[in-house]
C-alpha cells in the first residue's frame, strides 16, 4: 500500500514539474518572438509566414462579417488601396469571439468581403483573438510581457494594431477608430516616412 502511495507521489510530483517547465517554456516562446516568428493560415488554409512582410508596415485588425463595424472593410480597403505601393498592408484575421458576430465558414466570409468590399488585403482563416483558446499571434499582440505599451484584452471587432518596418508595435486603436481617420492615417503616414535603416 505504502509503495502504491509513494508510487503515485513520485508521478504527481513529475508530471507537475513537467507542466511548470512547460509553461516556462511556453511563456519564454512568447517573449523572444517577434510577429515575424509567427506563421498564420491564409482565408483558404495555407501557411503564410508573416515574415513575408518584413520591411512593410502592418495593420492588423480582428474582423467580423455581423458587426456595427463590419463597414469599415469599406474604410480598410481604401486605405489599403491608397498606401499600398509605399509598403503598407492590411492583414484581417475574422474572429467570432463577441455576440456571434462571424458566425460564417473561411470560405462564406471570403465571399463576404469580396462582395460587398471588394477586399483584396491579406485575409487569414477564422481564429480567436481572446480567452482560452486565442491564437498565439493575439497571445502575443494583447500580453503585457510582450506588449507592454500597447497591451490589454481585444474589446471588440476591428480593434487594430500598427507595426513598423522593424516589427514593432507603435500604435493600437479601438473599433471606434475609422481606418480612414486623422489619428490612423498619421500613424500610417509616420510609419511609412521611417526606412528600414533607421
Amino acid at each position: 500500500m505504502i509503495k502504491i502511495f509513494l508510487i503515485r507521489t513520485v508521478m504527481l510530483l513529475f508530471i507537475g514539474a513537467n507542466s511548470i517547465v512547460a509553461k516556462v517554456e511556453n511563456k519564454e516562446d512568447i517573449k523572444m518572438k517577434s510577429i515575424y516568428d509567427f506563421t498564420v493560415k491564409d482565408i483558404d488554409g495555407k501557411d503564410v509566414k508573416l515574415e513575408n512582410y518584413k520591411g512593410k508596415v502592418v495593420l492588423i485588425v480582428n474582423v467580423a462579417s455581423k458587426c456595427g463595424f463590419t463597414p469599415q472593410y469599406e474604410g480598410l480597403q481604401k486605405i489599403y488601396t491608397k498606401y499600398k505601393d509605399q509598403g503598407f498592408v492590411i492583414l484581417g484575421f475574422p474572429a467570432n469571439n463577441f455576440m456571434g458576430q462571424e458566425p460564417g465558414t473561411n470560405e462564406e466570409i471570403k465571399q463576404f468581403c469580396s462582395l460587398n468590399y471588394n477586399v483584396t488585403f491579406p485575409m487569414f482563416s477564422k481564429i480567436s483573438v481572446k480567452g482560452k483558446d486565442i491564437a498565439p499571434l493575439y497571445q502575443y499582440l494583447t500580453e503585457k510581457e510582450t506588449n507592454p505599451e500597447f497591451s490589454g484584452k481585444i474589446s471588440w471587432n476591428f480593434n487594430k494594431f500598427l507595426i513598423d518596418r522593424q516589427g514593432k508595435i507603435v500604435a493600437r486603436f479601438g473599433s471606434r477608430a475609422k481606418p480612414e481617420s486623422q489619428e490612423v492615417i498619421a500613424a500610417i503616414e509616420k510609419a511609412l516616412e521611417n526606412n528600414l535603416e533607421k
